[in-house]
């Protein structure tokens, strides 16, 4: 198939994958404890489009109903696909970086970080909601931007990243960030179940303001790694080649790790902790549709955004009345994925 004929097809199943997401976030509005039908969800949503929604007549819904889908289950459902979208393309982006299949948004420690300042925002007992987010979530985002701020640091040689030390700095701090959560729930078990539930990931408490809030941090970020699409696939044949064909890897390497720190910020302090969707999505689509960043990352978005979805509309349903965290489900599709990554390398270097 020639160059032309490859990008027609892919922006054809680009087209058709954003189609499916869509039909998918729909589904997910009708699923959940309260019954509502297909039809009731359809002409709920009709009556909030302009241009159309005089011609719908809602009269015989109840309010209540109503409420559910546009103030609980639609707000979800953006943020999930926010979440998933902006968690799986920051996988692909950071696995191009560190040329390693295994990289994933937690590897810069992104998540401890995160999972720290919540917890010491809810040991403190902090209440304050600043732009509809809780002060677990505000700590949450600048206790992962902390931690890249050190593992940065750590790795940095002059000008120069290591990526290979930039991991094992990131672990470190990762390593130290969860043992101190660790000893903070023994000497505070009396807020135990509350640091649990946040460090397992939940979009129990979805809020249009959390949408407002995550969305620049969410746009800007997607902005700069699609614009560095290019740059990511000739970094990916090694550094020297890339600098021979005149990329500024440095600068590079820097723009794009900021831009999936922020993203993994905004989307952890939003949701809480979950792992693996920047580590499952990515390399799935990379065996369907190639290395190309340029057709990868648009389709991680999407992928990530279907994924995630689908897990939290299994975490909704699963055990009713109660919820499963989806960041528990998350892991349990993503362990032995991990698991079969590790086998796959082991054999090719045997």
């Amino acid at each position: 198939m020639s160059y032309l004929g490859k990008r027609k097809f892919y922006y054809s199943l680009l087209v058709i994958s954003i189609i499916g997401l869509l039909l998918l976030g729909i589904f997910s509005l009708f699923v959940g404890t309260a019954d509502i039908g297909f039809a009731d969800v359809c002409r709920i949503l009709a009556s909030k489009i302009p241009g159309i929604q005089k011609l719908v007549d809602i009269d015989n819904i109840r309010g209540s109903l109503e409420d559910i889908i546009i103030k609980l289950r639609l707000p979800r459902a953006v943020l999930v696909i926010m979440a998933g979208s902006g968690l799986a393309a920051v996988g692909a982006a950071m696995q191009s970086v560190f040329r390693n299949p295994m990289a994933e948004p937690g590897i810069l420690g992104l998540s401890s970080g995160a999972g720290l300042g919540a917890t010491i925002a809810i040991v403190a007992g902090l209440d304050k909601t600043v732009l509809g987010l809780g002060a677990a979530a505000i700590c949450a985002f600048f206790g992962a931007v902390v931690t890249v701020f050190i593992v940065y640091n750590i790795s940095r040689t002059g000008h120069r990243i290591s990526p290979t030390v930039l991991i094992l700095a990131g672990t470190a701090i990762s390593f130290m960030n969860s043992a101190v959560i660790q000893l903070i729930m023994i000497f505070r078990r009396d807020r135990m179940d509350y640091i649990i539930m946040w460090t397992m990931g939940s979009f129990s408490s979805p809020s249009w303001n959390k949408i407002i809030v995550l969305l620049p941090f969410l746009l800007s970020g997607l902005t700069v790694i699609l614009f560095h699409a290019r740059d990511l696939n000739i970094i990916s044949t090694g550094e020297e080649t890339a600098k021979t064909l005149g990329v500024e890897v440095e600068r590079t390497k820097k723009l794009v790790l900021a831009s999936c720190s922020i993203v993994t910020a905004a989307c952890v302090a939003t949701s809480g902790i979950i792992g693996f969707v920047g580590l499952i999505i990515p390399h799935l689509l990379r065996l369907l549709v190639g290395t190309d960043q340029r057709v990868l990352l648009p389709f991680s978005i999407v992928g990530g955004a279907a994924f995630l979805l689908v897990c939290d509309t299994l975490a909704r349903v699963a055990a009713p009345p109660a919820e499963i965290p989806v960041g528990a489900l998350t892991a349990v599709f993503g362990s032995p994925f991990f698991i079969a990554l590790l086998i796959k390398g082991k054999r090719s270097v045997m």
